[in-house]
């Protein structure tokens, strides 16, 4: 097991310094476009473009790196995104800045997909795991750590445009350096969205809400808290006590919904989410440490819906179809994160900063009522036949190749499945 860790980390390496740059990128942005006064519907095209081209990316750069290779593709894909992190800081222009994202997005997708490909080449059956958690706490503590920068710099200045662009440069070099044979080609999933709908209808729903919020949060956090003049460290703090709280909940509320039916857990977390995001819409709390406080709460709750409605889903499914159930959810999920910026820019800009809670509130309302119909509709699966559930990271950073990586891909279904696999509710 060692062995294959160490055999692994200059992989690993490169990701934490992708996900630092991504981090920091994706906050600064919004941070200094406030700074330069650009309106919140345009802010909020960032993340549209930046969720649309990841989109794109995950269904396109697999031709990409087929037509000129693993090493070309990632060396390629990692220096557009230097390239452009750089750019953004010498092109302080909110129409250049949302082209720019899209193209980011597409090589961040074509790059992680790379990074997670050679991971998954590398695992064998003994370390999938180890190695899968290990991905999974990196991106957590890079997307963390490159939000903390911000409150080291000034967002008025170049030099942390300069910063993110060392960060994907030095995510470059482990990979690059490496003298191990290239992986075998990308995997493209033919997905079915149809047939995942007939599956599990909540999951489909659910998850398409789940990155609505999700990525209106993401995109328009930061200009929430800069339009209510909140200080860059205070702004940090807020994005990153969001991810941390929903990284803690994710294994509570997960062994929760292996005994109880999971669409009740949907149902209870989204209620907490919306109670917390109209709460903030409501109230707009004055005091720092109460705008943290229900901010954990909503990150808490908002960022533990994702996989566990993949694991609802997968539920009703046959073990071999893991990829192709999940990546269509992650499809949707991309969907609803290009939607969410786009509705929440222009809310805010009609009503308030604090508007964007309200967004995030009615998606989370609209999860949990779905969830309880849904529940009266159809019968539970018996907890004996369902998956165990796993931690899958949330949010349009995950591609479909680190759904080949999960251990779930290959592992057998738990009791319940019939000899063809499939399983009977």
């Amino acid at each position: 097991m060692r062995t294959n860790l160490i055999s692994v980390f200059a992989l690993l390496l490169g990701t934490l310094f992708l996900f630092l740059g991504n981090g920091l990128h994706g906050l600064l942005l919004p941070m200094r476009g406030a700074f330069e006064g650009y309106e919140t519907t345009i802010l909020g095209f960032l993340g549209t473009s930046w969720a649309s081209g990841f989109v794109l990316g995950c269904l396109l750069a697999p031709a990409v790196v087929k037509r000129i290779g693993h090493v070309r593709a990632f060396s390629g894909f990692a220096s557009l995104i230097a390239i452009i992190a750089l750019l953004t800081g010498i092109l302080v222009d909110p129409y250049w800045w949302v082209v720019l994202r899209a193209v980011t997005g597409f090589s961040i997708a074509g790059i992680s997909m790379i990074i997670e490909s050679w991971l998954n080449e590398r695992a064998t059956n003994e370390s999938r795991g180890a190695i899968f958690s290990f991905y999974i706490a990196i991106t957590l503590v890079g997307t963390v750590g490159g939000q903390m920068t911000v409150a080291l710099g000034d967002v008025t200045t170049t030099v942390l445009f300069m910063v993110t662009g060392i960060l994907y440069c030095l995510a470059m070099l482990p990979t690059t350096l490496s003298t191990a044979a290239s992986p075998q080609p990308l995997k493209q999933v033919r997905l079915d969205i149809p047939a995942l709908f007939r599956t599990s209808p909540i999951a489909c729903v659910g998850i398409l809400l789940v990155g609505i919020a999700n990525g209106a949060f993401g995109t328009l956090g930061a200009v929430f808290g800069a339009n209510v003049g909140l200080p860059a460290s205070t702004i940090a703090v807020m994005m990153s006590v969001a991810i941390f709280a929903g990284a803690i909940m994710q294994l509570p509320a997960g062994r929760v919904s292996d005994r109880i039916d999971r669409r009740m857990v949907l149902a209870a977390l989204s209620a907490v989410a919306a109670f917390a995001g109209i709460a903030l819409f409501v109230f707009q709390p004055v005091s720092v440490v109460l705008l943290l406080a229900l901010t954990a709460i909503y990150g808490a709750a908002a960022n533990s819906l994702y996989p566990i409605a993949v694991s609802h889903a997968n539920d009703f499914a046959s073990a071999e179809d893991f990829v192709k159930v999940s990546g269509g959810l992650l499809l949707l999920y991309g969907i609803g994160t290009i939607i969410g910026p786009t509705i929440g820019g222009p809310v805010m800009s009609s009503i308030s900063p604090y508007a964007l809670f309200l967004v995030t509130g009615l998606a989370h309302v609209l999860i949990s009522a779905y969830a309880i119909v849904r529940s009266r509709v159809r019968a539970a699966m018996p907890a004996e036949m369902r998956d165990a559930y796993t931690t899958i990271n949330p949010g349009t950073m995950t591609t479909p190749e680190s759904l080949q990586l999960s251990p779930r891909a290959l592992a057998p279904s738990s009791g319940g499945d019939d000899p063809t696999g499939e399983k009977t509710p």
